[in-house]
Formats: C-alpha cells, structure tokens, sequence
C-alpha cells in the first residue's frame, strides 16, 4: 500500500458544510501495510525483499521507487493488470488526523500473477533467514500461498511470522509467530470481549482468548499488542509475560503492528530469544507512536530508546 499524507492548517470552517478548511502545506508519501513491514526492517538494518502487488499506475511507480531507494528488494513485486495500487490518503492538521480517504480495488490476482509470484518466493526461501505474511484483506495472501510457505518454511527451519486478519478465513495452525491485537484475538477465539482490566495479567477474557488461540492454532510465539497497556507474551506451557509500553507520548498508531511484527522478527532472525525479541519490538513500537504519519524506526533511536528505560 501506499500511505498518503497531506499536512495543513485548518484556521476557519466552511460556509458550506460544518466541516474544517485546510490550508495545503505539504504532502508526503510512505510506504504502507506489506510494504511498511519491509521498510522498518531495512531501516534497522535487515536485507528484505518484499512480494505483493501494485497496479499499473502513478501510485505503484511511487510505493517500488520508495521502497528501491530504501534498499528493499521490489523484484517480487508483481504490476498487476486489473487492480490499482492501494492508497491511502490521510489529512492531518497540526498534529490531528481528520479524514482518511482509502482507493483500493481488493481484487484477486490473475492466475497467472499468483503462479509467478509464487515461483518468486519459494525460489527466495532458500536465502532467507525467515519470512513475514502481512495479511490485509486485499486479496493477495490466500490459503494455497500460505500453505506453500509454511511448508516450505518447515522443510528448511526458517520462521515464519504472519500478522492475521480475522475477516479472511485462513488455516492458521503452526506458524511461529502471530501478533494480533486485542480486537482480533478475541475474533480468531471467537470468544466475546466485554471486560478489561488495566492489568492484563487479571484480565480472565484476555488471558482465556490467548490460552485458547494457543491450543488452536499452535504458534511457537502469540504476541498480542494492546495498544497503551503494551504487549503480552504468550508461549506453550509458560505462564504468559506483560510488557509494559515505553512510549511516552502517542501521536499515531499508524503502521505500529508493522514494525512490531518487523522488528520481533529481524530480532528472532539475529538470534534473540522470544522474551528478547519482545522487548527489542516493544521499544521499536514505542519510538514509532512518537511520531506523526507512517514512520520507521532506525537502529539510533532505539539505542536512546533502551538507554532511557
């Protein structure tokens, strides 16, 4: 996706509406969803190579040349005929998003696209050290893809990492690592949620969901991301670990799961345990709600990061 920015001031109201008149400053552009995974992994310092599709467009030209210049492999990016580039455009005055605006056509791709996009990922396992599925709902992760990855990722010891979208029905079972938020833990556990607790360590609900998407679904890795209360660690047989947040101060959570699922997976893939890696996403998170818009996190601020806390 491609994640548009239009920053302004808004100093009157519209005699035609009740609605703010933004004065045009600026417009930015970031890489967005798969491609903002990919991002914040080269920022810290990984070699990645992404795989999706764009349309055949100005937005699609706009999100690889990002990307290229960002040192991200855009060879696995397949320029589809029958669909346009996601994008999506937000309006942001000061320091207040006020509307955000989504172009997308969530269309399946051509067979052929999903066969040649296919031989370009099994083809790129055998260099990979793991592999991260961003499921967004728009067609391209479907259940032969994920299939196919996980065993191939099974067959040579690579981990596999996939942040889930509970509105497309997927077999999930045997992943490595899995990171939803609350809201969609409760979905995949088709459990109802309606209590919370500030402690999610005596919150019953959240830890009933997370114990029965573990027996479900059997990930090495559940990490659920609560938002302000931060990230709770789920593992098979281990008694679950709150990780408190280190943000600061929150301006958008825009692409946070991102780096979160990025940055525990680059960790695992240098080496670090799940309790590390946890913390190590935990401050990344924490550096990226600091700012506004779609943003990455470099290796320099997550050093401040760790010597604050």
């Amino acid at each position: 996706m491609l994640d548009h920015f239009v920053w302004g001031r808004a100093t009157r109201i519209s005699p035609e509406a009740p609605i703010p008149v933004v004065d045009l400053e600026r417009e930015s552009f970031m890489p967005g969803g798969a491609a903002n995974v990919a991002y914040n992994v080269s920022s810290l310092g990984g070699e990645v190579s992404v795989f999706g599709k764009v349309g055949k467009d100005a937005a699609g030209v706009i999100l690889k040349k990002l990307l290229h210049n960002k040192a991200v492999n855009v060879q696995g990016v397949i320029a589809a005929q029958v669909c346009q580039t996601t994008v999506k455009m937000r309006i942001v005055c000061g320091q207040q998003q006020i509307v955000r605006l989504d172009r997308e056509t969530n269309t399946l791709p051509r067979a052929s696209e999903a066969g040649s996009l296919l031989l370009k990922l099994e083809a790129a396992l055998d260099r990979a050290d793991a592999v991260i599925v961003g499921d967004y709902g728009k067609g391209m992760v479907s259940q032969r893809l994920l299939d196919r990855l996980r065993r191939g990722c099974c067959k040579r010891g690579l981990w596999l990492s996939l942040d889930p979208k509970p509105s497309h029905a997927l077999d999930l079972r045997g992943l490595s690592l899995m990171t939803p938020n609350r809201r969609e833990a409760f979905l995949l556990a088709d459990l109802s949620d309606t209590t919370r607790h500030s402690d999610p360590m005596l919150d019953s609900q959240l830890l009933c969901a997370a114990s029965k998407l573990l027996k479900k679904l059997q990930p090495k890795v559940l990490l659920l991301t609560l938002g302000e209360l931060g990230m709770l660690l789920c593992l098979p047989g281990v008694r679950p670990l709150h990780i408190q947040t280190v943000a600061k101060e929150v301006f958008d959570v825009s692409g946070a799961g991102d780096t979160v699922i990025a940055s525990f997976t680059l960790a695992i893939a240098a080496g670090a345990t799940p309790h590390e890696a946890a913390l190590f996403a935990n401050h990344a998170a924490g550096v990226v709600v600091g700012k506004i818009g779609t943003a990455i996190v470099t290796p320099q601020e997550l050093n401040r990061s760790f010597q604050n806390h």
